[in-house]
């Protein structure tokens, strides 16, 4: 009885199909791979590279990969990510184009405010702005009797310098004083300072032992302006004394800011007759305290207008 020889293992032949990374047997056939010559391979370098579509894998989608909480050191393995923090970039204050806009500002307000002052200044009234020099005496508010006192007399004339020392106000001689900025070295008669200073003059007085620093430094302020005449005057209080008709201020140095600050505010501003000329007309230029009655006798009479 023959027995059959067909079982589930028998007769299988051996794959030709050849297995990656074994070698073929020395002398046999090229088809034929020895089994026991591959090695084992990692499985990375094993596997085919695929140039088209991977297929999906039957095995199961391998779990996500926990990530290790904060303050724990990662497994062994692939290293943790670091994390990255991001830069923060600070951009520098543009200072050119604030600078530049804080200057203009500053002009515009500069600008702004002198015309303020412009108006302000020029709707001010000539006692407004008399009174805001500190220790000036304003005799239309202590005496306004006194300084309407302006008659044109003859000969020399009796004043009370109780009210005020030199006179700023009173009657007063037909011929004035020369006041085209003249600095006269001696005293002048004060009647014919008065009238020129009713023309809108300002007299600058000074005691006769000013020292002659500061004599210049007045003489400096007087010499070739319109309106201005400078003497020395004996009997003052204080060493400089400056007179317009109905104001006086008495101060103790040349370099004082309240002179400049008279003189703006009151020369030919405190006229009573407006327009009137100081340089020239029925005018003296001589020196001495008694007053020279030029035209009294009608033979004296410089040219001019009179006043």
């Amino acid at each position: 009885m023959s027995m059959s020889t067909q079982h589930g293992g028998g007769n299988r032949k051996p794959s030709t199909k050849p297995v990656a990374g074994a070698k073929p047997k020395q002398g046999g056939d090229e088809d034929e791979v020895d089994v026991d010559a591959v090695e084992e391979t990692d499985v990375e370098e094993a596997a085919p590279v695929s140039l088209g579509k991977p297929k999906a894998s039957p095995r199961k989608s391998a779990p996500a990969r926990k990530t290790a909480p904060a303050g724990k050191r990662p497994a062994a393995g692939r290293p943790a990510a670091r994390k990255v923090a991001p830069v923060k970039v600070k951009q520098g204050a543009a200072w050119g184009p604030i600078i530049l806009f804080s200057v203009v500002g500053l002009l515009a307000l500069g600008i702004v405010g002198f015309a303020v002052w412009q108006v302000n200044e020029n709707g001010l009234t000539v006692r407004e702005r008399a009174d805001r020099i500190d220790g000036i005496k304003d005799y239309y508010k202590i005496n306004k009797a006194y300084t309407e006192e302006r008659s044109h007399v003859w000969g020399q004339q009796k004043y009370d310098l109780s009210i005020a020392n030199p006179p700023v106000a009173g009657n007063h001689n037909q011929n004035w004083q020369r006041c085209l900025g003249d600095v006269y070295t001696a005293p002048i008669a004060t009647e014919h300072a008065l009238h020129a200073m009713e023309h809108g003059s300002v007299w600058v007085t000074y005691r006769p032992d000013l020292p002659a620093d500061q004599v210049e430094a007045l003489a400096k302020k007087v010499r070739g302006k319109d309106y201005m005449m400078m003497s020395p005057y004996e009997g003052l209080d204080k060493p400089i004394s400056l007179q317009a008709w109905g104001f006086q201020l008495k101060v103790d140095k040349a370099s004082d800011g309240r002179i400049d600050e008279f003189i703006k505010a009151l020369r030919q501003n405190a006229s009573l007759e407006p327009g009137t000329p100081c340089s020239s007309g029925d005018i003296i230029t001589e020196t001495g305290t008694v007053p020279r009655d030029l035209g009294k006798d009608g033979t004296q009479q410089q040219p001019g207008t009179g006043g």
